[in-house]
């Protein structure tokens, strides 16, 4: 058996937590509607979702938890090169897909005024969002880290966080853990009190915010499975979303840097530790498991529409009593997007790479 038969075999045999599962759609879907509403309330404070950007440092703590569960115990076996190869399969063909996508809405888009690019520039900025290599040079997209695909500021930092964890994390013992997570707190600190909030990572004047937000969330998420911190509960997936989106609908106020730093440092490490310690009734099981499967292509498929409506919400203006239509109606267009992304290309895309993977281990070990 090769290293990644093994290591397959390993996970296998483990229990899947599938509230986490549901929780990050839930978090997904606060992303698009944040998304569609800073078009129309510029200031955070009047938008009811102005917090849903916090999911993404969700994301970056139920990463590191489910990071350390599903390989601290193989990586030894699995090796270094294998876990990118893992990583790479799971994450990058929707990282291509959201470029096409961006690169196709940004040159299809008839609502946006005319700007010129050269064709040079626009295979460049394709390219560099393709092999995620920061590149905030598209000033009418404010200077996105990726300007035709702007969610993938944070797949960028993922990618970092899954290197750093390959080469020193999985190394580290519980208590230089610890200390770690201790150090990332005080620079998250340090960046929100600095900020005003904990919105940056996402351009060029505010890229190294990103990092601070990785460094705590996915490292706290780390140290939540390693020290086995997993509550256990009767809440169940109803409420823990409920309690999950209280921290997006959360008011805004002077004291933001203060209430989404308690919200990242303590309330989204309680509630990982609360999904992975409930049980899942069986009612909610097809929802979690649909809500989990179209989280990730939500996440990289929806952008592209979110500029063709902030152009048609510029020129058009249509009343506040219209909105509510257009914007559910949005969501549920792309909610049907991510689901064709993910049945006709993720899968099956993730499944050949796997397939040619798994042929060239045998090869390999044949050969030797």
């Amino acid at each position: 058996m090769n290293k990644e038969n093994q290591g397959q075999g390993m996970l296998k045999t483990k229990k899947h937590f599938e509230i986490l599962d549901g929780l990050r759609g839930i978090a997904a879907l606060a992303v698009v509607i944040f998304h569609f509403m800073e078009w129309v309330f510029s200031d955070y404070s009047k938008n009811f979702i102005g917090h849903g950007f916090l999911a993404v440092d969700f994301f970056f703590c139920l990463s590191g938890f489910v990071i350390g569960y599903a390989y601290d115990n193989r990586m030894e076996q699995l090796g270094v090169i294998e876990f990118f190869k893992s990583r790479l399969i799971r994450l990058h063909p929707l990282v291509i897909l959201g470029s096409i996508l961006g690169l196709s809405g940004f040159l299809l888009d008839p609502f946006a005024s005319p700007i010129a690019y050269n064709a040079g520039k626009l295979l460049l900025l394709f390219i560099c969002s393709v092999f995620l290599i920061p590149f905030p040079v598209m000033e009418d997209r404010a200077f996105n880290l990726f300007g035709l695909n702007a969610p993938s500021w944070s797949l960028f930092w993922e990618y970092v966080a899954n290197i750093f964890y390959a080469f020193v994390l999985y190394k580290l013992n519980r208590r230089f853990l610890a200390l770690l997570v201790t150090l990332a707190a005080v620079i998250l600190c340090f960046v929100s009190h600095r900020a005003g909030n904990l919105l940056g990572g996402w351009a060029g004047n505010n890229f190294w915010d990103g990092g601070a937000r990785v460094a705590y969330s996915f490292s706290a998420g780390l140290l939540l499975y390693r020290s086995n911190w997993i509550i256990k509960n009767k809440l169940g997936f109803a409420v823990l979303a409920i309690l999950l989106s209280l921290a997006f609908v959360m008011p805004g106020s002077k004291w933001n840097w203060i209430t989404e730093l308690l919200v990242v440092l303590i309330y989204f490490p309680l509630l990982v530790s609360l999904g992975a310690g409930s049980s899942l009734s069986p009612q909610w099981k097809k929802i979690c498991r649909f809500s989990g499967n179209i989280s990730y292509p939500l996440y990289m498929t929806h952008y592209a529409a979110i500029w063709v409506f902030g152009h048609y919400y510029t020129l058009k203006k249509p009343s506040m009593n219209q909105l509510p239509y257009i914007i559910t109606l949005g969501v549920l267009f792309l909610i049907g997007v991510a689901y064709l992304a993910m049945v006709f290309y993720d899968l099956p895309v993730r499944k050949y790479l796997n397939k040619k993977r798994q042929q060239a281990n045998t090869a390999l070990k044949g050969y030797t």
